[in-house]
């Protein structure tokens, strides 16, 4: 009696071996068949973990795209088929849930943080960003528009951090050239901002 009870399992154990060497050939036809057979206990278990109906579905078509891809990865030596796609199954269930609780988490320290921001703060911050970003942008087009070596020597000092020194030494000129060019540089800049200050 227990070898008539025993039989069944055996053959759907070898059964599903044969379909997941055929789905390791890329047959389509194994993959429907093993969809057919066992995506509805799959889609259960998967139910259990997320609790969530379309959520669910979506993570079943993943997981048979899955066992698609990585059939060649099987072995009947390490188990039956179905105890291979269902530790598979639980582990991405499980995966998703911690994915989505984390998303959670974070929607959650967002949404407090920004609720915990004085509104006049938020706002201020974001006009002083924008305020900030369009004199720096003015200001590199002012530069752009000096004299070439007057624009040299601004770069340089102020976007490369060289003294007045080492700007002469770099670029084979007098250290009174370089004091003069950065002094009729500054000025014109200077001049050029000076109608907007009362902005900043």
């Amino acid at each position: 009696m227990k070898a008539l009870l025993e039989e069944p399992e055996e053959i759907t154990a070898a059964e599903d071996a044969a379909i997941m060497r055929a789905i390791a050939r890329r047959n389509s036809n194994a993959l429907a068949k093993l969809y057919d057979r066992y995506s509805g206990i799959l889609k259960a278990l998967i139910l259990r973990v997320v609790h969530d109906e379309a959520e669910a579905e979506d993570l079943l078509q993943e997981i048979f795209m899955q066992i698609w891809r990585q059939a060649k990865n099987y072995s009947p030596k390490k188990g039956q088929a179905l105890g291979w796609i269902v530790t598979l199954t639980r582990r991405r269930a499980i995966d998703r849930l911690r994915k989505r609780q984390a998303y959670h988490r974070a929607t959650e320290r967002l949404e407090t943080h920004t609720e915990q921001q004085p509104e006049s703060w938020l706002h201020n911050r974001i006009d002083n960003d924008i305020l900030q970003d369009d004199l720096r942008q003015f200001l590199c087009a002012r530069i752009d528009a000096l004299p070439p070596f007057q624009k040299q020597a601004i770069e340089l000092a102020f976007f490369k951090g060289m003294s007045q020194r080492e700007i002469a030494v770099a670029t084979n000129t007098p250290l009174g050239t370089i004091k003069t060019r950065l002094e009729l540089g500054l000025r014109k800049l200077y001049d050029s901002v000076r109608g907007i200050r009362a902005k900043i």
